[in-house]
């Protein structure tokens, strides 16, 4: 059976919806894996939507391992975030119980130490293709509409030490140029050609309705993704420390959102 890790900060309910959804996938014989433990980066009482977290874990019968990253050593982080980082992980390594095959980063908020992208073979999930923009989906996006992009996509990439730069292993694409996009850019360009990028972010930010609709379609896709990456590694389809050329999944998620079906 495939083990898994399980990193978040649990701060909200898509937290709470990707774990139960990988949970449901696993107790239903679509993922030959299994959940080895959760940990979270807030400890119990931190916060109201981690406690619901937890209380999620307790009801899924998952072992959790915690220890509140805004907790330690407050002063150090302030001070000198680098260390601050390999010390609170060199902690969190203490606290893990077993050796896992992978780690998943789950709306985990916090960078991770260069020493535990040594030690765990981790994956984390990036709102563009591979090799598209870099940053978070917000900077991703703008940098969409300012290139007039023809596509873009969603990936599941290796976690290494330098952020978001990891290879990838799993991606799926889809089109920004169909019918129902058409009228959405076209109002965008007037507003582009008007105003700016600048002042198009500052105004409307992401309210933007082009904006809105690449955020929606991402989104859409990167529970399927996940769960169909899990799957594919699972299966031994894909070797995350080796990855080689990444897997394109999107037929298999396209499926899925058409049918409903994981299959």
């Amino acid at each position: 059976m495939y083990r898994l890790g399980w990193f978040s900060t649990g701060r909200d309910e898509a937290a709470r919806w990707l774990l139960k959804t990988v949970h449901d996938r696993i107790r239903e014989g679509f993922l030959p894996a299994e959940i080895t433990y959760v940990f979270l980066s807030r400890r119990p009482g931190e916060s109201r939507e981690s406690d619901i977290f937890l209380d999620l874990c307790r009801e899924l019968n998952l072992p959790v391992i915690h220890l509140s990253a805004r907790e330690f050593e407050p002063e150090l982080r302030r001070r000198d975030r680098e260390l601050w980082r390999t010390l609170y992980h060199r902690a969190v390594l203490e606290k893990l119980p077993e050796e896992v095959d992978l780690v998943v980063l789950a709306g985990y908020m916090w960078v991770v130490s260069e020493e535990m992208c040594e030690r765990l073979p981790m994956i984390n999930l990036h709102p563009a293709l591979p090799g598209g923009p870099k940053g978070t989906w917000q900077e991703v996006i703008w940098q969409l509409i300012s290139a007039r992009a023809a596509e873009t996509g969603v990936m599941m990439h290796r976690v290494t030490p330098v952020l978001d730069e990891g290879p990838a292993i799993t991606f799926c694409r889809f089109s920004v140029r169909d019918e129902s996009f058409r009228p959405l850019w076209e109002a965008c360009e007037e507003k582009l050609l008007s105003k700016g990028l600048s002042a198009l972010i500052s105004e409307e930010g992401e309210a933007e309705p082009l904006f809105r609709r690449i955020r929606e379609e991402g989104v859409r896709r990167e529970l399927p993704l996940i769960v169909y990456t899990l799957k594919a590694l699972a299966e031994g389809e894909v070797d995350p420390r080796n990855p080689g050329r990444p897997l394109d999944l999107s037929g298999r998620i396209e499926r899925h959102l058409r049918t409903g079906e994981w299959r």
